[in-house]
């Protein structure tokens, strides 16, 4: 079972070329290594989505769960960058922007993601040592 306690996890399409390019830019520039990855069609992954009552299905963007919250779209991304490294780190001020036109940006690149930069057949999760942080 997913361990959402423990750890900050960030849920993401496994199949989206632009959210494996995300995960890989997190692992490279995060502060520390207490986040954790589930692709959103994993069992953990539709375990955490049902748990926070999002629907098993849901494909709409990365969802960052820490201190047993969950998070969608924009804030996901912002509340993530929150953990890495300076200068990504500053991007959380953007939280100060409306959700709602804060997600109106973060929806037009999702809608698209797909035709920019492309689909996998099927979730292709890391080797060697950072496998382990996946759920």
């Amino acid at each position: 079972m997913p361990t959402d306690e423990e750890y900050a996890v960030v849920l993401f399409d496994g199949v989206c070329h632009l959210c494996d390019g995300a995960v890989r830019f997190i692992l490279r520039r995060e502060n520390s290594t207490l986040l954790r990855f589930a692709p959103l069609q994993s069992e953990a992954g539709k375990a955490l989505l049902m748990k926070y009552g999002y629907p098993e299905n849901y494909l709409d963007g990365m969802i960052f769960i820490e201190n047993k919250r969950a998070h969608d779209r924009s804030s996901a991304c912002l509340r993530i960058a929150g953990k890495l490294k300076l200068p990504w780190r500053l991007l959380v001020v953007f939280l100060l922007v409306p959700k709602p036109l804060r997600d109106l940006v973060y929806r037009m690149v999702a809608v698209a993601r797909y035709r920019w930069f492309g689909k996998k057949e099927v979730c292709s999760l890391p080797q060697g040592e950072d496998s382990a942080r996946f759920l």
